[in-house]
């Protein structure tokens, strides 16, 4: 059975304030875009456990995958037997797009299929935030706002459909641990899920990312890659999550090419 665990990006990304179990509280709206890694998950034939990858390489023992603690996560709860998991990586990684995550939530949503255990959204969500503070969004997989940690999440009936997204991501990525040790809290709020403007003349105001400010001292091509987006006519511009990775929001795509060389580049829609 394959699936295909797509990214996010961020529309506006609010660090509130530090919480007592050492975690932010932040307020952000997370949209679903088309850009996907490629999941399979087979039972085992031979009765051994097997992960494999392919596409970009992904650094780390084989037991820190998210896919496959989600697999043991599961395992444990439901007694299921061994598998075979393959991941194709397309998704790029220290972007603040949410792959990892995405990985980890399909997995468990492709074992409730794959072993027909008719455990509901409610339930996937919450072991999908044992693994991650993202995870959970992705078992619905569709615009919301998140706040607390991220798991708490707000259904939101903006209509995304006319946008085209150009994203980039240069050759740096940016380490979440480090950006939330280096983030300062702000304090301040994004408008309610009931409230969302369509109006995108005000969005650079209104959905500011706090990551931006110390991520692009760190890194001022971050900051370029945002400006030439803009420049490109684009009518939002943001980095996505905690970074690197930035995207413009256009009615058009724009001619871009020779812009961006050496980054990846996708283009495409929200689901």
């Amino acid at each position: 059975m394959i699936v295909f665990p797509n990214a996010k990006i961020n529309i506006g990304l609010r660090v509130t304030g530090r919480r007592a179990d050492g975690f932010h509280n932040i307020e952000t709206y997370m949209i679903p875009v088309k850009l996907a890694d490629a999941l399979e998950v087979t039972p085992s034939s031979d009765g051994l456990f097997a992960f494999t990858m392919s596409g970009i390489p992904v650094e780390g023992p084989e037991g820190s995958n998210l896919c496959v603690k989600a697999f043991r996560m599961m395992q444990q709860r439901y007694r299921l037997p061994e598998v075979k998991i393959h991941l194709h990586k397309v998704i790029p990684m220290g972007a603040g797009l949410g792959g990892g995550s995405s990985d980890a939530a399909f997995t468990l949503k492709l074992l409730n299929r794959l072993f027909s255990l008719k455990i509901c959204n409610n339930e996937l969500a919450g072991m999908a935030a044992e693994l991650g503070s993202d995870c959970p969004f992705f078992i619905e997989n569709r615009p919301v706002l998140a706040t607390g940690r991220g798991e708490v999440l707000s259904k939101v009936k903006a209509d995304f459909s006319m946008w085209q997204i150009l994203l980039v991501k240069p050759q740096i990525s940016v380490s979440t641990a480090w950006a939330y040790s280096h983030v300062k809290s702000t304090g301040y709020h994004l408008p309610d899920a009931d409230k969302f403007p369509s109006d995108t003349s005000s969005w650079d105001k209104i959905f500011p990312n706090d990551f931006e400010e110390v991520v692009f001292k760190k890194w001022p091509e971050i900051k370029d890659i945002k400006q030439s987006l803009l420049a490109l006519g684009a009518r939002y511009a943001s980095m996505s999550g905690s970074g690197s990775a930035v995207f413009g929001l256009f009615e058009n795509l724009p001619d871009y090419r020779g812009l961006f060389k050496d980054h990846f580049v996708w283009e495409g829609r929200m689901l």
